[in-house]
């Protein structure tokens, strides 16, 4: 069973709850799973700052509650029945959050290697140029993961319909305190038209999430069927 849960809050309520930044929303929206302080954390969700409001979105299998801080009229809820992913085609609306790892390299600029021959990885940067950024959601669209237990590639079940248009904005920074370090994020909002290729893995896909910083408000699939 999946749920999908839009909260409408104020900017007036964020600041009185004191949240300032998405790392005040990733500890503040465990709120609205009350009864499981201690599970998993299994759901997803996005934010969306606008005009004096924040829109957020919680798409769990377990039920999400309002929590008070949310106002009655700004909270909806609603069941994606098994019907909403059999479809073929959809329109969608992701924010995620694009990275590539560096190669490590030594003085003469020679990639560094691991004992088992791969190459060391460095530092992880955001993905900013449009041409890297399809190419990296059409690969999501073919692998979306390695599985950790096997080593093999999962595959994200969907791929993008190249004859419709493909919006990419411009990367935006998140910034973030934890503890006493600073962060941020780089998300990138796609909107465009997919195709479902393997309907298992896809409904896997919109459960997961794509790509990295997803506890953080990143890889969510907002999802409208179409027929083409």
């Amino acid at each position: 069973m999946n749920w999908l849960a839009r909260l409408d809050v104020g900017a007036e309520i964020a600041h009185a709850e004191g949240i300032f930044d998405n790392y005040r929303w990733h500890k503040k929206l465990w709120e609205c799973f009350p009864h499981e302080p201690d599970a998993k954390r299994d759901f997803l969700t996005r934010i969306d700052t606008l005009e004096g409001t924040f829109r957020l979105w919680i798409q769990a299998q377990r039920k999400p509650e309002r929590p008070h801080w949310c106002p009655e009229e700004g909270f909806a809820l609603k069941e994606i029945s098994p019907s909403f992913l059999s479809h073929r085609y959809y329109a969608f609306d992701l924010r995620a959050n694009p990275i590539k790892a560096l190669v490590q390299r030594d003085k003469s600029g020679t990639a560094l290697r691991k004992p088992n021959g791969k190459r060391k990885r460095g530092k992880r940067v955001p993905l900013v140029d449009p041409d890297e950024l399809r190419a990296w959601l059409v690969r999501k669209g073919q692998v979306r993961c390695r599985d950790q237990a096997t080593g093999e590639d999962v595959p994200g079940g969907f791929r993008i319909v190249e004859e419709k248009p493909l919006e990419i904005s411009p990367m935006v920074e998140s910034h973030f305190r934890k503890k006493d370090q600073r962060g941020f994020h780089g998300g990138v909002q796609f909107r465009g038209t997919l195709e479902v290729t393997s309907q298992k893995h896809f409904i896997k896909t919109y459960q997961s999430g794509i790509g990295s910083a997803k506890s953080f408000g990143f890889g969510l699939f907002l999802l409208a069927p179409i027929i083409l």
